[in-house]
């Protein structure tokens, strides 16, 4: 939620909700009735199709590790999850970037004399990568969106151009370089002049004029309420907590109406190796960090080997003790000698009926 300056007057902890709802309680209120209110945290899960939106800048350093790695899962996903990027602009004017002339109040942060701006990534007004250039990627990323991704809400190529883009121009020495970015939009397979053309059609960078898409841009992250970067929407919910390609596709699964999630959801929440199962398509290591069931299985016959061989040289050294204290008893009660020098047998000794005196002077 954006602050209009009355976020002073909030306490901790305080619980915000639309005054639509409010007005609804207040009424029973005054009307002496009772009212119980829940707080619930479970995602919206209106069908069996998701959508979701990430909020970032082209120098986000957050986002970046999940923008190189998202890919496969979107494409897992399918046309099951409609994803959209969103890239987060300044409102120059509102920042008293334009001056009352027209002229751009804040140096080279900003585009359109002043109009769009962004933060200087490097912080250094003189050299490295500018707001202006965070703003232009940014416009150009909506433009291959736009043309490359928003029809299937999947946008093979606008991966692609972004990982691209980061393996090679991601400095402060190339972030703007012309020649690397149209390296980046051809291997990642885009249309070139496609995309200079809706920059040029949504109004451009260099005249004091509006640019369609990036007011656009304004609007809804006014609307949305975005104020911290990244941010990522499942089902218009904000995600808290790190961004992360598996807690973003746990969202996404965690977002269909029960009973509708695809099969990639079934299989892979929860898998031991995640981005093995993504690519395969099947978990073979389930339950999150666990073991495999070969593995178990195996520490199973393991443990019951050795088990099985303490318990056998158990029973053979009682056997051999039970052993030697009868040749013991039988040593000290028994004759073992008859008068003629010859060892005699228990056997030959029970005959006599015991009748020797068993004690020898």
């Amino acid at each position: 939620m954006a602050d209009d300056g009355s976020g002073g007057d909030i306490s901790i902890p305080s619980f915000l909700m639309f005054k639509v709802d409010a007005d609804q309680i207040k009424a029973e209120l005054r009307a002496n009735h009772q009212v119980q209110v829940e707080m619930q945290w479970a995602l919206p899960q209106p069908d069996d199709r998701v959508e979701y939106d990430l909020w970032t800048t082209p120098s986000d350093p957050v986002s970046k590790d999940f923008q190189k790695k998202f890919k496969p899962v979107a494409e897992a996903l399918g046309n099951r999850a409609y994803f959209t990027p969103h890239m987060y602009i300044y409102d120059g004017i509102k920042s008293n970037c334009q001056g009352f002339d027209g002229e751009n109040m804040c140096f080279n942060l900003c585009t359109n004399n002043g109009r769009y701006c962004a933060t200087d990534p490097d912080n250094d007004l003189e050299k490295g990568i500018s707001g202006a250039d965070v703003v232009k990627e940014s416009l150009r990323r909506i433009c291959i969106w736009n043309h490359y991704g928003e029809s299937d809400g999947i946008g093979k190529q606008w991966w692609d151009y972004v990982g691209e883009f980061m393996q090679r121009c991601d400095t402060p020495d190339y972030f703007a370089n012309e020649d690397c970015v149209k390296d980046a939009i051809k291997h990642a397979g885009i249309k070139e002049d496609v995309i200079e053309r809706c920059i040029r059609d949504s109004g451009g960078l260099e005249k004091d004029t509006p640019n369609t898409f990036l007011d656009l841009e304004m609007s809804s992250q006014v609307k949305r309420g975005v104020v911290i970067l990244p941010t990522a929407f499942v089902n218009t919910v904000a995600l808290r907590g790190g961004l992360s390609v598996d807690t973003v596709f746990t969202a996404v699964c965690n977002g269909y109406l029960e009973g509708t999630e695809p099969k990639i959801c079934k299989e892979c929440m929860g898998c031991g190796d995640f981005d093995k199962c993504i690519a395969n398509k099947k978990c073979h290591n389930k339950g999150g960090g666990g073991i495999s069931t070969k593995t178990f299985m195996s520490s199973i016959l393991m443990v019951s080997f050795i088990f099985g061989g303490i318990a056998f040289w158990h029973y053979r050294k009682t056997r051999e003790d039970m052993r030697a204290q009868v040749r013991g008893i039988l040593a000290e009660y028994m004759p073992l000698e008859g008068d003629d020098g010859n060892v005699g047998s228990p056997m030959d000794f029970a005959r006599r009926g015991g009748s020797e005196n068993l004690m020898m002077s």
